[in-house]
């Protein structure tokens, strides 16, 4: 599908939606033109984003819910492009630069919980082990536990083109001929502007330079690292379905590639320190001064 058509559905969000060696970005949060987070649901944390290896890393907690926010940072509509495990989170295909996203007005923030499976509904996030997650479910496990944000700019439209006309001579000096031969002239003119206007890549060659770049930047990350987990690997559930509300619109992004492109890895807490992406935090035990002092008969603390 050609990425600049205006034909191709996007989603329109509603205006207030609100819907070192070891090193965690303070902000937790990724992009330039726009912020990215991912957020526990269950929790309400935002998650921290450590950096390992030129790659950007959070913690899942097994079953819980989580979301992926984004921003507009910038001062006009922008599209995300949005992916998780490798699968576009609005129509399901196998994730291209070229499809589908949602468009964000300059400020907004909109909060993806899953999979959208109508204008009116989603299937909720949820970290799950990796043979659970859609992705191995509908065949598609090679790219589990990566999330994907590609952010296009919307193409500002060319200021329209006045030709000079000569100064007209008295209407009634003119023959009907002449102004025949005027009105063909201004209907030619007409047309002509029309079809400068109009995008002239073929969908064709779109979702192959999509398809074709994705793998590109997939092949190195998968050579880099490719550690053994002391734990499943995590992925994203098709969870329960869930009331999320969006609207259609038209946006011409201006440039065939995105205008910036953010990857997040993801997985266990567990196999993160075992990647070596996280230390090993261990708290040493507090002593007590009085171990054999009588139960004070108030209720304890939980453990």
């Amino acid at each position: 599908m050609n990425p600049l058509l205006p034909t191709l559905r996007r989603l329109a969000l509603p205006p207030l939606a609100a819907l070192a060696l070891f090193s965690a970005l303070p902000a937790h949060a990724l992009g330039r033109l726009s912020d990215i987070q991912v957020i526990d649901r269950d929790s309400g944390e935002t998650l921290p984003v450590y950096h390992h290896r030129g790659e950007h890393w959070v913690a899942g907690r097994p079953g819980a819910r989580y979301a992926v926010a984004l921003r507009n940072a910038t001062h006009g509509r922008v599209l995300g492009v949005v992916s998780v495990d490798g699968i576009n989170v609005v129509s399901g295909q196998t994730a291209a630069w070229s499809q589908t996203g949602y468009v964000l007005s300059p400020g907004q923030r909109y909060e993806i919980t899953g999979w959208r499976k109508s204008d009116a509904e989603v299937a909720a996030f949820h970290f799950t082990a990796a043979p659970a997650s859609y992705a191995a479910r509908t065949g598609r496990p090679a790219q589990v536990g990566v999330i994907g944000v590609a952010v296009f700019r919307e193409k500002t439209p060319p200021p329209p083109v006045i030709a000079p006309q000569p100064l007209p001579e008295p209407y009634s000096q003119r023959s009907s001929r002449e102004r025949l031969a005027d009105a063909e002239s201004a209907t030619d003119f007409k047309s002509r502007a029309e079809a400068a206007g109009a995008p002239a890549a073929s969908a064709d060659s779109a979702n192959d330079i999509g398809a074709s770049a994705m793998a590109r930047e997939a092949a190195p990350a998968s050579r880099r690292m490719a550690p053994a987990s002391p734990a499943p690997r995590l992925g994203t559930g098709h969870g329960e379905r869930e009331d999320s509300w969006v609207s259609h619109t038209s946006f011409e992004r201006r440039s065939e590639r995105p205008d910036e492109l953010i990857r997040i890895r993801y997985d266990s807490r567990e196999n993160l320190i075992a990647m070596g992406i996280l230390p090993t935090t261990t708290v040493p035990p507090r002593p007590n001064p009085f171990p054999g002092a009588p139960h004070p008969g108030y209720v304890p603390d939980p453990h």
